[in-house]
């Protein structure tokens, strides 16, 4: 009767443990040796983005027409649009700029429409140099993270720095299949990362784009403790109370 006792009570505290495979990172570390990093990653513009497009020169005074300010406001898919708010990328993909009119920005990158617009205003400021950002870019991460929209300031973010952002994933979240879903005009695509494996770097979703959303699964034990019997421990803990109840009474 005890080593029955003593076998249950071993289980179930083997069932309350969890193993390497379950929480820790990159367990295949050895393969980061020499792997080459993916660097070559820019996000593109789409629809409903909202464009921070600074014009700089020499002299402020001849690029001032091409600057949005609070007495040179533009319309940009359906509406007046202060310095702050910025060029919001309307239905069609294009945004109304000063001086140029109406311009196409969707599915170019940053750095492709920083060049088309500096080719376009040299026509009229020899030395004028574009910057453009995103000031929009967001990703929405869900489950066992703790809910959050994580505004990116530096369009570029990865899976594992967005999950250092948010505190990083509880116990009872999956680290090996995180899903990420993504819309690229308008079509949804799904992703899978496994932060248990080094080969999260060379997938190709390890960097984010904007309005990406990023969800942690639960665990079975997570799931299980939604339900009358909350774990396989908790099963445990029923039988070895059931079992010693029925000792104690049969002595």
């Amino acid at each position: 009767m005890k080593n029955k006792f003593f076998l249950l009570f071993s289980l179930a505290i083997l069932a309350s443990c969890s193993s390497r495979k379950d929480i820790v990172y990159f367990q295949d570390a050895e393969k980061l040796d020499n792997m080459k990093s993916l660097m070559k990653f820019e996000p593109v513009i789409e629809v409903n983005d909202i464009l921070s497009i600074n014009v700089s020169s020499l002299n402020d005074e001849v690029v001032e027409p091409f600057r949005m300010n609070s007495g040179n406001q533009q319309s940009g898919g359906g509406g007046s649009q202060s310095q702050a708010q910025g060029y919001l990328v309307d239905i069609d993909g294009d945004i109304q700029f000063p001086v140029l009119g109406k311009i196409p920005v969707a599915n170019k990158s940053r750095s492709e429409l920083e060049a088309f617009l500096t080719k376009e205003i040299k026509a009229y400021v020899t030395d004028a140099v574009v910057a453009v950002r995103i000031i929009n870019f967001k990703v929405i991460v869900l489950g066992e993270t703790g809910q959050s929209v994580v505004q990116v300031e530096n369009e570029r973010i990865s899976v594992p720095e967005l999950l250092a952002t948010v505190g990083g994933i509880t116990y009872d979240g999956k680290r090996d299949n995180i899903l990420i879903i993504r819309e690229v005009d308008g079509v949804k695509s799904i992703g899978r990362v496994d932060m248990t494996s080094t080969d999260v770097f060379s997938n190709p979703f390890y960097y984010l784009k904007q309005n990406d959303i990023v969800y942690v699964e639960p665990t079975l034990r997570k799931v299980k403790s939604a339900g009358w019997v909350t774990s396989p421990m908790g099963l445990i803990s029923i039988g070895t109370t059931i079992f010693g109840l029925i000792a104690l009474f049969t002595r």
